[in-house]
């Protein structure tokens, strides 16, 4: 029997998220989804994570925000599924302070994954103004 669950999460961009999932090596497939109802756009995109098992993993918009929906019951990633979400939200949280960081200048140095499972980003701008 199967029994979906949506679990809530913060991504609401989804270039960042395929970018996450990316850099975590998680391969992962665009899905377009037509909406009914009266809405600005007619469909929406989701993102996919195949399972072998055929019961896959989504990333399905809610309108908010990118919700993961997934039957416990068949869930087949190399870790627990609270792992599986910790992972991807520090990984998006990093390629949300890089993309937005280089919006306004400044560029990645150092992205370093440590031991401890925490990751360091070093950012940096050059002045651009010189007085001489």
């Amino acid at each position: 029997m199967s029994h979906f669950t949506n679990m809530k999460t913060r991504f609401q961009n989804l270039f960042y998220l395929e970018k996450a999932l990316n850099r975590l090596q998680i391969t992962h497939q665009r899905e377009k989804k037509v909406i009914d109802g009266y809405n600005s756009k007619p469909y929406q995109i989701n993102l996919v994570i195949p399972q072998s098992n055929g019961y896959d993993v989504e990333f399905s918009w809610n309108g908010q925000e990118y919700e993961l929906i997934v039957d416990m019951s068949f869930w087949e990633q190399p870790y627990p599924i609270e792992s599986f979400v910790d992972k991807v939200a520090q990984q998006y949280a990093g390629e949300v302070i890089i993309g937005e960081s280089q919006k306004i200048g400044f560029q990645p140095i150092k992205y370093q994954q440590n031991n401890d499972g925490s990751n360091t980003l070093v950012l940096e701008r050059w002045n651009q103004k010189t007085n001489y």
